[in-house]
């Protein structure tokens, strides 16, 4: 199978070749590999190639499946993690000098499940630094590039994760998202872009940004293939302070359902007028208000409390939170962080007790009028990127410039949010839309998200890569 045939199937129509026996797993992933060799050096997607690893996984699912030993939807498909996810016998760099000799002695539990699920895993993918600084040209392994524009930015931190996605070496990865880590590259880089609710993906054996925001979720070819992942990593970890014992869904059941009948609120408010957004930006999201009326939805504006309130509470919780994670070895190894990563962690130290604490109440306060959105609606439509993505050679100042993705509310609230393309720019750049849900609403999230794919007429393509 040559790569273009491979980057073709989704992970449904793998599946259904893996189990006729018209396709072996080793062959699906020796074609990730081959087509990872060609494009990896000029993308730079992956920091570590587990080729080992990979071809053994694969060897080891095609031997199942023919024993009739069936893992569910992802055995033998081919995925990557970001390299914050601790992964046994195999480096965590976290794309940190820092972390150049951290090898894992197990597993992660994001890792742990997608093998009980017979996944196959190719490899490591490129992050910011410490999902936190980035993208700059001071790490120790080169930054990932946008596969629809080289010149243009992938957004961060999950940008290997969104690179190995949208080029076609992959149809899912796992990245993590504290402030749109998830979601801003998916929507920069053309991708289904899930956060969950949090706490209802472990992040037990992940790097910690800010513990009280991080989460894990699937980058994502489509809708149903961000489905079909969340179904794996779903679940309570009693080892995991922060994991909710709630039991999870099925993802899948209701994907085709529709949203005759859903309301929807849209907070206007927080796009319109935003700093650097774009009217095709803004001309996508009315399209999709106006697609989603045609099927049947009720969707009427409404009003949330101002976003720079979100992003500025968000922005205290994060730095304080990843200054403490990081205070140790700022003090003994500070020549080995980035320059942009140790400015951002280092604010977290002239923070006060009483601005941490004072951001944790507004917090509360601004999860509360989140949550309480949803005693009327069923779903939240609004932006996620305000612009398509920008040049790197006009990237504003990322001390002090506000970011063209907006995230911050949900993974403050930690309700659960979703990036979806819905078309491209005049550029040939990707737009897209954010879709939220009421906590552990991932299933109406995902079936709305199905919806808007189905009428922006989105399926990601095959892109040529020079």
């Amino acid at each position: 199978m040559d790569s273009s045939t491979y980057r073709s199937l989704s992970i449904v129509e793998a599946g259904r070749l893996l189990r006729s026996g018209e396709l072996t797993s080793e062959e699906l992933t020796l074609s990730a590999l081959a087509f990872c060799a060609e494009t990896n050096p000029k993308l730079h997607a992956f920091i570590t190639i587990a080729e080992g690893k990979a071809l053994f996984d694969a060897r080891k699912a095609d031997n199942e499946l023919r024993a009739g030993i069936d893992r569910g939807p992802l055995h033998g498909i081919p995925y990557g993690v970001k390299d914050v996810f601790d992964t046994a016998g195999i480096r965590t760099t976290c794309h940190s000098k820092i972390m150049m000799e951290n090898v894992p002695s197990e597993d992660s539990v994001v890792v742990s499940r997608l093998a009980q699920a017979g996944g196959v895993l190719l490899g490591k993918l490129a992050t910011d630094e410490f999902a936190f600084g980035g993208p700059t040209e001071d790490l120790p392994f080169p930054f990932p590039l946008n596969p629809w524009n080289a010149d243009h930015m992938t957004g961060g931190s999950s940008s290997g994760s969104a690179v190995a996605v949208s080029s076609g070496i992959l149809r899912v990865a796992i990245g993590t998202d504290t402030g749109g880590s998830i979601r801003g590259p998916a929507a920069l880089c053309g991708l289904v872009g899930l956060k969950p609710t949090y706490g209802r993906v472990s992040t037990r054996g992940s790097y910690p940004l800010a513990y009280s925001m991080d989460h894990c979720g699937p980058l994502a070819a489509t809708v149903e293939e961000a489905a079909i992942a969340l179904q794996v990593l779903a679940g309570f970890d009693p080892l995991d302070h922060a994991s909710a014992d709630e039991p999870a869904g099925d993802y899948a059941k209701e994907l085709n359902a529709g949203v005759a009948g859903l309301r929807i609120g849209v907070p206007r408010a927080f796009f319109e007028k935003a700093f650097g957004v774009s009217q095709e930006a803004l001309e996508g999201i009315r399209r999709t208000e106006e697609a989603l009326r045609g099927a049947g939805a009720i969707v009427e504006d409404i009003s949330l409390p101002d976003y720079p309130l979100f992003s500025n509470s968000g922005r205290v919780i994060l730095t304080a939170e990843a200054f403490a994670v990081h205070e140790a070895n700022l003090k003994a190894r500070p020549s080995d962080y980035s320059l942009l990563a140790m400015q951002r962690i280092m604010l977290g130290a002239s923070l006060t007790a009483a601005d941490y604490i004072q951001a944790l109440r507004l917090r509360r306060e601004l999860a509360r009028a989140v949550n309480k959105t949803f005693d009327r609606y069923d779903l939240i439509l609004t932006a996620c990127s305000l612009a398509p993505a920008p040049r790197l050679d006009s990237m504003p100042d990322p001390l002090t410039a506000p970011s063209v993705i907006q995230a911050y509310p949900f993974s403050l609230s930690g309700h659960p949010a979703m990036s979806v393309p819905i078309g491209l720019s005049t550029e040939g750049l990707p737009l897209s839309v954010q879709i939220v849900g009421p906590y552990f609403g991932e299933a109406r999230v995902l079936r709305a998200g199905k919806t808007v794919e189905k009428l922006s007429v989105w399926k990601l393509p095959t892109l040529e890569i020079h």
